[in-house]
């Protein structure tokens, strides 16, 4: 057996940008609303009528939020698990007696098998007694064994880990190293081949689960050899193996109860019959478990705007000032629309793109991801418009507030506990990034090779001709739609008119693709460095998605004669407000300050401006930037601490 290598992987732009699109689901075997959104084509025949579950599976699980609702309100205290920063033993164990973490394993296995929409609800709920705990069964679940498992795994895998994942083994995800992020190209941790095993080597940061987990899913680089196709490569690997050290237990901002931690590895032998699909498919593996897995942030961020709302509502009805209530005015009265109208939309968002997920019918990758990237960006704006509802008392912490005889609110917690979502699962810079290329994909699959340098030119000029039949087709459907017909979508008609708005995505849809595509005839090659006009695109394409989805929500819930006219409001609501942040957002494709703030990051980079920065003391301490984590024996304690 070889020894471990010591050196990093040395990787170019090109050839980083060239594993990650390996990775990529490749083709769209399936209809996608989102990404002919992009396209410009509104296809509200994909989710309207919205789609419902089944009666035997909303049974189910609702009878399952009745008991974890139950659970949550007599043996979860967050206050507890905030102050200790741990879940306190016994509430992990009565979670895993509740069966919570096997909502989304086959009953065949020993789970609930709950669908993806009763899955999220349960997150909600988990979420809002604590964030951790919402942390701890999602990581667990959809990112971790079980997930991975149901999509790519054999079946003496399933039969060996699913029923231990269901009831007794908690679970966690190891891809994030001290230096490889969201650049997977650079990853360092090495599993060499060995007779019937592999030999594991390296360290991993951001372990979510990892302090306490029993297995763990390791992704790790596999050495080209003979007999060998190497590549990064997916592994369940058991956390008691000898090697496997967990050299910290991370402390964060917000989350205090998340068991996160530093793991490493040296010379931990795994069974080949461990390992996940084929060598080299590791990182396919963890994108496709992504697709679904994403929900599961959003589904927490609804749940916490749904307490935001909560707490504006009561406070603000019993806080006056001059006279009346704090909500009475205006400058006030304009946050807690905002939060009810966008607490209504991401719950919309949420249970359409589960719903699809359930069904099957349609490609989400695209959904999952806009959630994502919404839910994030919108609950931390709903959580900072709360503590500066409730002023002083926002920023003061519960436990103070109980010292002094008032409600223990802690909503700046929340907004501490919400801001990892940003980070979480791709950042909203990686987010948007990623949507973007799954949003050009359809330009790039047939003009691609006109912009890429290595191609030869009877390659540019069959992929010239290939375009030019693509957009003689395509542009002229740009031009009109029936989004400037004042009769398209009169359905949505009902006391409230939300057929405006739907007409408006519809228009505002194909204004996206004509610029889209202004954007690649003018920088062509140059388009992916753009990446604040590709944000700025992505954006309103989330925006669009999210009023295409509130509309449809207030029509279910208005066919179904719950709560509707209040439903119809909210869209409404939501819609106005999302239509002034798109037409800002468009402004900004040509009116920004791009340009600048790149000759303005040079200069800070170029230490130009390092006499801004006289005048304070930098409080940090000592240490390198990035840790070393060279592969070797641990000389650190283990404070893996398994849950039994």
């Amino acid at each position: 057996m070889s020894a471990p290598t010591t050196k990093k992987p040395t990787v170019t732009e090109r050839e980083a940008r060239q594993v990650a699109e390996a990775a990529r689901e490749q083709d769209w075997r399936k209809p996608s609303f989102a990404k002919e959104l992009f396209l410009g084509r509104f296809r509200l025949d994909l989710i309207h009528p919205h789609p419902l579950p089944a009666d035997e599976d909303a049974q189910r699980g609702e009878e399952f939020l009745a008991k974890l609702r139950d659970f949550c309100e007599t043996k979860i205290d967050g206050a507890r698990i905030e102050r200790d920063a741990q879940i306190p033993d016994e509430v992990i164990d009565g979670l895993k007696e509740l069966g919570a973490f096997g909502m989304k394993i086959d009953t065949k296995y020993g789970g609930l098998g709950l669908t993806q929409v009763y899955y999220n609800k349960a997150l909600a709920l988990a979420g809002s007694a604590n964030p951790a705990v919402g942390a701890l069964l999602s990581a667990h679940q959809s990112i971790g064994v079980p997930q991975p498992l149901k999509l790519f795994g054999t079946q003496e895998q399933k039969d060996t880990f699913l029923p231990r994942c269901a009831r007794t083994d908690i679970s966690a995800f190891l891809l994030t190293e001290p230096d490889v992020g969201s650049d997977p190209a650079r990853l360092a941790t090495t599993a060499v081949p060995d007779g019937d095993d592999y030999v594991i080597d390296g360290v991993k940061l951001w372990t979510t689960n990892g302090v306490i987990a029993d297995l763990l899913v390791v992704m790790a680089r596999v050495p080209k050899s003979e007999g060998h196709k190497g590549g990064i490569t997916a592994f369940v690997v058991e956390a008691a193996s000898e090697g496997v050290t967990v050299e910290n237990r991370n402390a964060f901002m917000g989350l205090r109860g998340l068991e996160n931690g530093v793991t490493r590895f040296h010379q931990v032998r795994v069974p080949a019959a461990n390992r996940i699909g084929p060598e080299g498919a590791g990182l396919k593996i963890a994108l496709t478990t992504l697709n679904t897995g994403r929900l599961s942030l959003p589904a927490m961020c609804a749940g916490a705007g749904k307490w935001c709302l909560k707490i504006a509502r009561e406070w603000s009805a019993a806080r006056e000032q001059w006279g009346k209530p704090v909500a009475l005015h205006e400058a006030v009265g304009s946050k807690i629309s905002f939060i009810a109208a966008t607490t209504f939309a991401l719950e919309a968002v949420l249970d359409l793109s589960s719903q699809m997920a359930d069904e099957d019918r349609n490609d989400i990758r695209i959904e999952a991801a806009l959630a994502k990237l919404y839910g994030s960006e919108m609950a931390w704006l709903m959580a900072d418009e709360l503590v500066q509802i409730r002023g002083g008392r926002g920023f003061e912490t519960a436990a103070s507030l109980a010292a002094r005889g008032e409600r223990a609110v802690p909503a700046e917690q929340i907004l501490r506990d919400l801001r990892i979502n940003r980070i979480f699962e791709g950042s909203t810079e990686i987010m948007h990034l990623l949507i973007a290329r799954e949003a050009v994909d359809a330009h790039l699959s047939v003009a691609g090779d006109l912009i890429d340098p290595d191609k030869s030119l009877p390659d540019k000029a069959k992929a010239g001709a290939n375009a030019g039949v693509f957009y003689a087709r395509w542009l002229p459907k740009l031009v009109a739609g029936p989004g400037q017909l004042p009769s398209s979508y009169s359905q949505f008609k009902h006391g409230v008119d939300l057929s405006g708005h739907l007409r408006y995505v519809e228009r505002h849809a194909r204004k996206l693709a004509r610029s889209t595509f202004y954007a690649m005839s003018r920088w062509q090659g140059r388009m992916e460095t753009k990446q604040g006009f590709l944000g700025r695109i992505v954006d309103i394409g989330a925006e669009l998605f999210a009023m295409s989805a509130a509309c449809v929500r207030a029509e279910l819930l208005r066919s179904q004669g719950d709560h509707g006219r209040e439903a119809y409001q909210l869209a409404d609501a939501f819609c106005r407000q999302s239509r002034v942040r798109v037409e800002e957002l468009f402004d900004r494709l040509w009116n920004n300050t791009d340009d600048v703030d790149r000759t303005v990051v040079k200069g800070v980079l170029g230490g130009a401006y390092e006499w801004l920065e006289q005048g304070i003391v930098d409080p940090s301490g000592d240490g390198p930037w990035i840790a070393d984590a060279t592969p070797g024996p641990s000389r650190r304690e283990n404070v893996h601490r398994p849950v039994r």
